[in-house]
C-alpha cells in the first residue's frame, strides 16, 4: 500500500476514531494548559485589570504561587478530555458519514455533525471544566481535584456541575460549527490529493481554532463566571445573569477579556489536536489494513502454489491419447500392411498395427501428430488406388 493514500483508507471504524480522539484531546489540553490557566485568570471578575497581559498574568502567577501553579487542575482535564474527545470525534465522524449518504451539501453536513458531537462532548466535559476552573482561580481554597469536587457537591449539589452546560452549548455549538467547516475548507484547499499531510493538518487545525475561539470569546467569559461563581456560591444561575454582571463590572470590553490568551491557547491546541487525531487515525487504520492485507496475501500465495499442482495432476491423469506416433512410423506400418496383404496375411487386427496408446504426449509428439492428421484430413477425398497409404487388393 502506498503510505500516501490516506483518504482511501477505511475511516468508518468507530473504535479507531474514538481512540485517536481521546489521545488528541489529552494532548491538546495538557500541552497548552498553562495558557488556559492564564485565560481563566484574565477573565476573572474580581481581578480584572485594564493593563493585564498574558506575560504579566503568567509572571504574577508564578511569582506569588509557585512554578507549577499554571498546571494546577490539569489532571481534571486528563480525566474529562479523554472520554469527552473520544465521543466527540467518534460522533462527528459517524454523523458525517451517515448524513453524507442522504445529502451532498458538505458544509451543512459538517455543521450538523459538529453540533451533534458537541452535545455529547459537553455532557462529559462540563463537570471537569467546573473543577478545573475553580482550581485555576486566584486564591483557590481547594487542595486537590477530589477536594474541590466533594466540596462543590456538598455545598451546591449535583446541579452545580452542569450550571454552565446550556451556556457551554451555546458557545461550543457555534464554536464547532465554525471550527469543523474551517478545518475541512483548508484541508480541501491545501490537500487536494487527499493525502496524509501533517503540516496541512496542523495549519488547518490552527486556523480553525483561531477563528472559532475569537468569535466565541464573549460566551467563554460568561461560562467562566458560571463555573467559578466568584460572587458567591450559586448566585449566578444563567447566561443572561452572567452577561449582566460582566457588563456592569467591566463594560463591553469585559466580554473580550482574555481574547488574546484564548486565541493563543486554542490555535496551537487545535493544531495539536487535529494533527494528533489524524496521525493516530492514520496509524491505527494503516495497521488494521496492513494486517488484513498480509493475511489475504498469505492465503492467496498458498492457494496460488497449490492450485497448479492440482491442475497438473488432473491434466496428467487425463492426458492419454490414441494417436500415430509420427508420419514415419505410420508409413512403415502401411508398407508392412501392403506386403502382408499381398501374401494374404492381413487381418482386422493388423490395420491397427501402426497405432499405440500413449500415456502422455510431449510438445514435439503432439506437434508431429497434429501435422500428420492435418495432412491426412486434407487428402481425404483422394481415391484409394492413388493414396500411397491405402492397402491394395
Amino acid at each position: 500500500m502506498n503510505p500516501d493514500e490516506y483518504e482511501s483508507l477505511p475511516t468508518t471504524s468507530v473504535a479507531t476514531n474514538m481512540t485517536a480522539g481521546a489521545i488528541a484531546g489529552v494532548m491538546e489540553h495538557c500541552v497548552m494548559y498553562p495558557l488556559d490557566s492564564v485565560k481563566t485568570r484574565m477573565q476573572s471578575l474580581t481581578h480584572m485589570h485594564v493593563n493585564d497581559t498574558i506575560i504579566s498574568t503568567m509572571r504574577d502567577m508564578v511569582r506569588s504561587e509557585g512554578l507549577l501553579r499554571p498546571f494546577r487542575g490539569v489532571m481534571a482535564v486528563v480525566a474529562g478530555a479523554g472520554p469527552a474527545h473520544a465521543l466527540y470525534f467518534g460522533a462527528y465522524e459517524y454523523s458525517k458519514e451517515t448524513i453524507g449518504r442522504f445529502s451532498d451539501r458538505d458544509q451543512i453536513n459538517y455543521m450538523v455533525s459538529a453540533a451533534l458531537a458537541t452535545l455529547v462532548h459537553d455532557a462529559i466535559s462540563n463537570p471537569a471544566d467546573v473543577v478545573k476552573q475553580r482550581l485555576q482561580m486566584y486564591n483557590s481554597p481547594y487542595r486537590s481535584i477530589l477536594h474541590c469536587a466533594r466540596h462543590v457537591y456538598r455545598t451546591e449539589g449535583l446541579r452545580a456541575f452542569y450550571r454552565s452546560y446550556s451556556t457551554q452549548l451555546v458557545m461550543n455549538i457555534p464554536y464547532s460549527a465554525i471550527q469543523f467547516p474551517t478545518y475541512e475548507f483548508f484541508q480541501k484547499l491545501l490537500n487536494k490529493d487527499n493525502k496524509y499531510n501533517p503540516p496541512v493538518h496542523m495549519l488547518a487545525g490552527g486556523a480553525a481554532g483561531a477563528a472559532a475561539s475569537a468569535l466565541t470569546t464573549p460566551l467563554d467569559v460568561c461560562k467562566t463566571l458560571l463555573n467559578t461563581q466568584e460572587d458567591g456560591a450559586g448566585k449566578t444561575t444563567g447566561l443572561i445573569q452572567a452577561a449582566k454582571k460582566i457588563y456592569r463590572t467591566a463594560g463591553v470590553m469585559g466580554f473580550f477579556k482574555g481574547l488574546q490568551a484564548r486565541v493563543l491557547y486554542q490555535m496551537p491546541a487545535t493544531a495539536i489536536c487535529w494533527s494528533t487525531y489524524e496521525f493516530f487515525k492514520y496509524i491505527l487504520t494503516e495497521g488494521a489494513r496492513g494486517a488484513v492485507w498480509s493475511s489475504s496475501s498469505s492465503t492467496s500465495s498458498e492457494a496460488a502454489v497449490e492450485k497448479p499442482k492440482e491442475s497438473d495432476k488432473k491434466q496428467l491423469s487425463d492426458l492419454r491419447y490414441v494417436l500415430p506416433v509420427s508420419a514415419a512410423s505410420a508409413e512403415a506400418s502401411a508398407s508392412s500392411l501392403i506386403v502382408r496383404g499381398g501374401a494374404g496375411q492381413s487381418s482386422g487386427g493388423d490395420r491397427d498395427g501402426g497405432r499405440r496408446e500413449l500415456p502422455a504426449m510431449s510438445g514435439a509428439g503432439i506437434y508431429g501428430a497434429m501435422s500428420y492428421n492435418t495432412m491426412h484430413s486434407n487428402d481425404a477425398n483422394i481415391t484409394d488406388h492413388h493414396h500411397p497409404l491405402r492397402r491394395t487388393n
